[in-house]
């Protein structure tokens, strides 16, 4: 969830929380912001015991970043730039295992490809597909291996009466 997510949730609970102290029953206020019951009770408990200081946001979840944001500025920088400027050949495409090993290299820091991902996705980086096809591309050939070969590699239907088969449907018995 990103920062403006962050701050929608917590404008909510502290709007939950004047409702509070304005004597409002945790049903109401679950009502109100179409949250489950269960929510309202528990945003009352926390208001009950804390405040509404106690229903601000903590922050992002899960573990902090190893990228701090002086690195990811410098990646963005370095991803710009483009994978040739970074000494990983002509091609011009970032992959995961490419951002992974420039992560590496450029901080010393190891990243799961799941990691990267999250990295590139908290810095607004997203998955791009290529506009056009491959230049090299033949259609007359794909054409032919759709119509020719594929039906060979497919084979045949193994039978041609319906059936199911699930052990409850009558028509295997």
């Amino acid at each position: 969830m990103n920062a403006a997510a962050r701050a929608k949730r917590e404008a909510v609970r502290m709007e939950a929380a004047a409702m509070f102290a304005a004597g409002a029953h945790p049903l109401e206020v679950a009502r109100r912001f179409e949250v489950s019951d269960k929510t309202g009770y528990q945003w009352h408990r926390t208001w009950k015991t804390g405040g509404a200081e106690a229903l601000a946001s903590k922050g992002p979840s899960g573990p902090d970043s190893l990228l701090d944001a002086a690195q990811r500025q410098a990646l963005e920088q370095a991803l710009e730039a483009g994978p040739a400027a970074a000494g990983l050949g002509e091609d011009q495409r970032w992959t995961l295992v490419r951002v992974r090993a420039l992560i590496d290299a450029m901080f010393g820091i190891t990243y799961s490809l799941k990691g990267v991902a999250l990295v590139l996705h908290a810095m607004d980086w997203t998955v791009q597909v290529p506009d056009a096809k491959a230049s090299d591309r033949d259609e007359e050939a794909i054409t032919a291996w759709r119509k020719e070969t594929w039906p060979a590699v497919k084979g045949r239907r193994a039978g041609w009466a319906r059936g199911s088969a699930s052990w409850t449907s009558p028509r295997t018995r």
